[in-house]
């Protein structure tokens, strides 16, 4: 009996393994499935690292293309904006502290381009987005070539910047305008629309309403369709029409994305350049023979490239910046507000 206990008590070494079992044969039975040698233990690490780097690996070319092109320019350009620099002489570079601030704040010309861009930026928003709303609203039901339609709705967005303000400049000449011609037709006489204040004004809008709505009505026509139909057929059970459908339905759901279609609306309204530089010709970058419709973009231009004062212009560029952060804080407080709204 004490025999039988002592061996269960002292487990059997390699000595005492089964017959035909080599010693240390037991032992490395216990450790089947693990890493038992040096090449092993470095292959899990190597693979382990590999799951950590892996993505910050995939995302670093974005990183450093970012930081080349946007953010060390952009850090440059606040630099800048603290000194007197003039084009003709970069190395030659004095401080300047907040002054090309405080003259932007007692220029005229600023304030004047600031107006201009919201007047432009209002008059060539909501008319677009509207629109958009409502190509989009027709889209959603089923029409014959509905694909055709969102070709074609797309083709003003491809176009060149260049190709579509000629075309308009075109349209809109004093003499020989396809505009002119048809107020003359109706029995208004011609406008200037070079000259004219609001005239010039809507030229240029017009301009951003037409490369702009297709596009825009695009994006609601994708939320509209991720609209349950379960919504429209209890709308319709209670007998609700299509536009009441469309009031109490469609509109509600659709508040993120048109909220998302007016900030990038409205950040694209304060960068616009392109369209008036192009349609006022000669005067291009002074918008117009009276600055009627000289955008901020403009006067920035015109400050760092034609009159040759980058520090002013890197000034003008970061007024330009801090305002799309307001517009980023306000779409911020208004999403809140509804995101309460609606869980309330």
């Amino acid at each position: 009996m004490s025999s039988s206990k002592q061996a269960l008590a002292h487990p059997a070494t390699s000595a005492d393994a089964a017959p035909g079992i080599t010693p240390g044969a037991a032992r490395g039975a216990h450790g089947r499935g693990t890493p038992s040698g040096g090449s092993s233990s470095w292959r899990s690490r190597l693979y382990r690292w590999d799951m950590k780097a892996s993505p910050y690996a995939f995302i670093a070319p974005f990183f450093v293309i970012f930081g080349a092109f946007s953010l060390v320019p952009l850090l440059y350009t606040a630099w800048y904006s603290l000194h007197n620099v003039q084009l003709s002489s970069l190395d030659t570079q004095t401080w300047a502290g907040l002054d090309n601030y405080k003259n932007l704040l007692s220029s005229e010309f600023f304030w004047n381009a600031l107006k201009n861009t919201l007047t432009i930026g209002v008059i060539s928003t909501v008319p677009q987005l509207l629109a958009a709303i409502g190509l989009a609203h027709m889209l959603n039901y089923k029409l014959r070539g509905s694909t055709a339609w969102r070709v074609v709705m797309l083709t003003p967005y491809a176009t060149s910047v260049a190709a579509a303000t000629l075309v308009f400049t075109l349209l809109y000449s004093w003499d020989g305008g396809l505009i002119n011609w048809l107020l003359g037709f109706i029995g208004i006489d011609p406008v200037n629309w070079r000259e004219a204040d609001w005239g010039s004004q809507f030229a240029v809008s017009s301009i951003v309403i037409w490369r702009w709505t297709g596009y825009n009505a695009l994006i609601y026509l994708a939320a509209m369709q991720a609209i349950p139909t379960d919504l429209y057929e209890s709308a319709a059970i209670d007998g609700a029409n299509r536009w009441e459908q469309f009031r109490h339905v469609t509109i509600p759901m659709l508040r993120p994305t048109i909220l998302f279609t007016v900030v990038v609306s409205t950040i694209g309204a304060t960068q616009l350049f392109g369209e008036p530089l192009l349609f006022g010709g000669v005067s291009g970058s002074k918008g117009g023979s009276e600055h009627q419709y000289q955008t901020l973009g403009l006067y920035m231009y015109d400050q760092g490239w034609i009159i040759g004062n980058l520090g002013k212009a890197s000034a003008i560029a970061w007024s330009m910046f801090l305002i799309l952060l307001i517009i980023a804080g306000i779409n911020l407080l208004i999403n809140r507000r509804l995101r309460k709204t609606h869980d309330g």
